[in-house]
């Protein structure tokens, strides 16, 4: 389950760093060529026994992970707090997350079925398909019930099959979680996986491998790969590689699907998270939520809250209570208990953070709360004044800063939600249903969470975005349904 080491030289080992203080947290091996190599030929080769498990083995191998994971959660949490620089509260919170997600899985591989095709519905057609030898066409007017019957008994059923070996190329904010939401569903459906994990955050991939290890999956239907970007694109052009599923930037997503050629791509992409405060919303509610959607893992999210446009019959309440919730966020280190911002991935990313908060202030934008930065830990932060052509409005800021606008309708607020090349999940906080309607007529977003923040996410549901935001939907029976396809098979039995 971990790197494969036929190569005959062991591959060098790579010390993976704490965000927030530089201590090491363990050290993870690091693939050439011939380990990439390998990889591959393993889950081509252990694909065709995968495909033909039955549903129960798979489902049963997900319920085993799901119980050695629970098992050991306190420590699955403090990697990945250590090497993600997660806080505690929201590291425990991801590997629960896992077990559902797993479980999911399990259920779903048990119940995942195709489905029976009607094909006796039209007489027309019937009457061609049903012709004689010599062309000429049965009288269906004339003809009897028992006769009728006879040439109607074909039935078609459609029925999913694996695809083959999946690459996973999974991101470092949630190196549990979203690494299964490729690998569950593709072992629930009987897919091998080669697993490239984010490089800042390897170890907890290299655990997980050893979980499904030790419930049972077999040898080479999921290898880990730590490699280098042009090793990387070798194995998105392999054709022995049946799907690429990626999480990340629209940047590298987008380039991948250019390089993947006729392989099946699923992407998910990056966004700028905007939230909409109506006159009638609950104003303490709506601006907690919006902190938490805000600052959770430093903002390092892609649902994230980014943008929030508040009416302003309301926007002195909604500030007030917002910037209040912000500076009373314990930051520090991860790994105490109680804090609930920690670093950014590294520090390059803080001091690109902090270049847009100064560039913003400088094009006109006023600090509320927070906007300094101390090594890779950036203050929770609160912009006001900003222009939608200012970075920390139009890109993706990946940290934990919100702008804070007011608007004189909430079809203005709308439209300048939706003013985005990213659509990935949106927050609208409102009583009124047929506003709410109107609204995902306009905004081209993959979901629209109505009295919530567009950080909601069960790992059931249909996830994934419009525009810049990605291809396709993740969720177990989306990705399941992706990782596979259709055989038709007819049968006439009369």
């Amino acid at each position: 389950m971990t790197l494969p080491e036929e190569s005959g030289s062991q591959p060098s080992a790579e010390a993976i760093l704490s965000p927030y203080d530089g201590h090491v947290v363990g050290h993870m091996p690091v693939a050439g060529a011939d380990d990439v190599e390998s990889a591959l030929a393993r889950a081509a080769e252990t694909f065709p026994r995968m495909k033909r498990l039955p549903r129960f083995v798979r489902a049963d191998i997900l319920d085993r992970a799901a119980q050695i994971i629970e098992g050991r959660r306190e420590e699955i949490a403090r990697l990945i707090a250590g090497e993600a620089g997660k806080p505690l509260y929201d590291a425990r919170g991801e590997v629960s997350r896992s077990l559902f997600n797993l479980r999911n899985a399990a259920r779903e591989a048990r119940a995942f079925a195709g489905h029976e095709v009607p094909l006796d519905v039209d007489s027309a057609v019937f009457e061609y398909q049903t012709a004689s030898a010599d062309g000429s066409a049965l009288d269906l007017s004339n003809a009897d019930l028992d006769t009728l019957s006879k040439l109607g008994r074909r039935v078609g059923l459609a029925r999913r099959y694996p695809i083959g070996p999946i690459l996973a190329i999974t991101p470092f904010n949630f190196p549990l979680n979203l690494v299964l939401h490729k690998v569950a569903p593709a072992i629930a459906v009987g897919n091998t996986v080669v697993l490239k994990p984010a490089p800042q955050t390897p170890l907890t991939s290299l655990l997980l491998a050893e979980v499904f290890a030790q419930a049972g999956l077999p040898d080479g239907a999921l290898t880990v790969v730590h490699c280098s970007v042009p090793l990387a694109e070798r194995m998105v052009k392999d054709e022995r590689i049946a799907m690429v599923t990626f999480t990340g930037s629209a940047k590298v997503g987008w380039h991948i699907k250019e390089q993947a050629g006729r392989k099946k791509v699923s992407l998910e992409l990056g966004g700028n998270g905007a939230v909409v405060v109506a006159p009638d919303a609950d104003i303490p509610f709506a601006a907690a939520r919006c902190v938490r959607g805000g600052v959770v893992f430093g903002g390092q999210y892609c649902i994230g809250v980014q943008r929030i446009l508040v009416h302003e019959q309301v926007y002195d309440r909604f500030e007030a209570e917002l910037v209040r919730r912000v500076s009373a966020c314990k930051v520090g280190d991860p790994l105490e208990e109680g804090v609930d911002v920690g670093p950014v991935i590294d520090e390059n990313s803080a001091r690109r953070i902090e270049s847009w908060i100064h560039e913003a202030v400088a094009g006109g934008a006023r600090v509320l709360a927070g906007g300094r930065r101390h090594g890779a830990v950036i203050e929770p932060t609160v912009l006001t004044d900003t222009t939608p052509d200012m970075k920390v409005e139009c890109e993706e800021i990946f940290g934990p800063v919100v702008t804070l606008s007011k608007v004189g309708d909430m079809d203005e607020a709308v439209r300048r939600a939706a003013d985005s090349r990213y659509g990935l999940q949106g927050g609208y906080f409102t009583n009124d249903l047929a506003r709410a309607f109107r609204a995902l007529e306009d905004w081209d977003v993959g979901g629209l969470m109505i009295n919530d923040v567009p950080i909601y996410r069960i790992d059931s549901m249909p996830f994934g975005g419009w525009k810049d935001s990605g291809l396709g939907r993740e969720g177990t029976r989306y990705a399941m349904e992706s990782m596979t396809d259709i055989k038709f098979l007819v049968v006439n039995y009369g």
